[in-house]
């Protein structure tokens, strides 16, 4: 069936990290037109000094809604919605609905006027992991599917988690169907919905291979580096990642230079000195395609997470990356979907046994396993998801569709 995405998500298209939602959106409109509407910024944000609040604060502070069309994604619309009022310190209760309602006007407000301007009819709403503004659309938009996709354990994130696991589970409840990208956020959601289906991450499979296929010279950052190289690509965040475990690799391997690319928002890692460690270098945030360039230099590739509730939810991106890149990886056996990859990566069960599998996935790279890795990853693209994506909701589209024939004879 032919039919438009309105995809809206908590993550920013022009945000610091990578997310399912982006991958997906850019994936779609290689296809179908898709509209990806922007997490809205608050009145609060509007005081804060953030290049992304700057780029748009002269439209959506006068109440208008920024368009912008992908240079990149010729089928693909950027849709940034007017200011909303920040309202997650309020309690639960009358004042926090009132004010929630009005928020979520502004999306549905959004939604029109995107339907309007670009004559939409026949699509798909997503709401991917934003319960807080419209998680469904009421049936004045009669989409042909409402879908909510969840990505992470939202009871786990200590700021979201105040409103957004009642709000989620509302949401869960409403939607025609409901996506999530792992086994335990399948068992948790469950409970709430009898149309739930899994949903992956996946990798950009053409822009990471590309550390097998093309020759990159050294980025700066490692340029001067002769020892061998330990690398992490991601979010270096306060919840996920286990600083103890990186210091001992730090630690245990003086040889080697750590490698960590990914935005630091916490301070973990100073507490923890790894900011000291002559073999520890931080590269900041890097575009994903300026990634590959770094991965062809890796020798071996961590995904140092905690075990944690948080994490025991997460497939992570990182995993078909690094594999498409056909890189030797060593991983903590964080959850039961990193478990699933345990004929390709090297999985550990202690901190001790983490920092004893380096060398030995160092020395694991003949061209067979690099070839067993790059299918691997290969089965897991964007693409694929889409097209999973298509199977999944078929069925849901011509039952709808049965239904409409049914209604127009009765």
């Amino acid at each position: 069936m032919d039919y438009d995405i309105i995809y809206f998500s908590l993550f920013r298209w022009n945000g610091p990290y990578s997310s399912i939602s982006i991958a997906l959106a850019r994936e779609f409109s290689r296809t179908r037109r898709v509209f990806y509407i922007n997490n809205p910024f608050t009145l609060k944000d509007s005081f804060r000094k953030d290049p992304q609040i700057e780029t748009v604060t002269p439209k959506v502070t006068t109440g208008k809604i920024g368009f912008q069309a992908d240079e990149e994604f010729s089928n693909l619309v950027t849709i940034t919605p007017p200011f909303t009022y920040p309202i997650n310190f309020l309690p639960e209760g009358k004042i926090y609905d009132k004010l929630s309602e009005r928020n979520s006007k502004v999306i549905y407000d959004t939604v029109q006027q995107t339907i309007d301007r670009y004559a939409i009819k026949k699509y798909v709403f997503i709401n991917c992991f934003n319960p807080f503004y419209a998680p469904v659309l009421p049936g004045n938009f009669n989409p042909i599917l409402n879908i909510y996709q969840c990505v992470d354990d939202i009871s786990q994130e200590d700021y979201i988690a105040r409103h957004g696991v009642r709000l989620e589970n509302e949401a869960v409840r409403k939607a025609d169907m409901t996506l999530v990208t792992s086994q335990e956020l399948f068992r948790l959601k469950a409970p709430f919905t009898k149309n739930i289906q899994k949903l992956n991450n996946a990798a950009d499979n053409r822009n990471f291979s590309r550390a097998l296929r093309e020759d990159f010279p050294r980025p700066p950052e490692i340029a001067d580096i002769k020892k061998k190289i330990i690398g992490f690509i991601g979010n270096l965040d306060e919840v996920r990642i286990d600083y103890q475990l990186l210091k001992s690799v730090a630690l245990g391997h003086p040889d080697k230079q750590l490698v960590l690319i990914g935005p630091l928002n916490n301070t973990q890692y100073k507490i923890h000195g790894l900011d000291k460690m002559d073999n520890v270098t931080f590269t900041g945030p890097k575009d994903m395609e300026a990634l590959p360039a770094y991965l062809k230099y890796f020798d071996v590739c961590i995904i140092p997470f905690a075990k944690n509730l948080l994490t025991k939810s997460i497939y992570p991106l990182k995993i078909n990356e690094y594999l498409a890149a056909g890189k030797s990886v060593v991983s903590t056996d964080f959850s039961p979907d990193i478990a699933s990859f345990k004929d390709f990566i090297h999985l550990s069960s202690s901190q001790t046994d983490f920092v004893n599998l380096i060398d030995w996935a160092i020395s694991d790279n003949s061209a067979d396993k690099i070839t067993a890795r790059t299918k691997k990853a290969a089965t897991n693209t964007w693409k694929t998801r889409i097209r999973q994506f298509e199977q999944l909701v078929e069925p849901f589209l011509q039952k709808k569709k049965k239904n409409e024939r049914v209604t127009e004879q009765s």
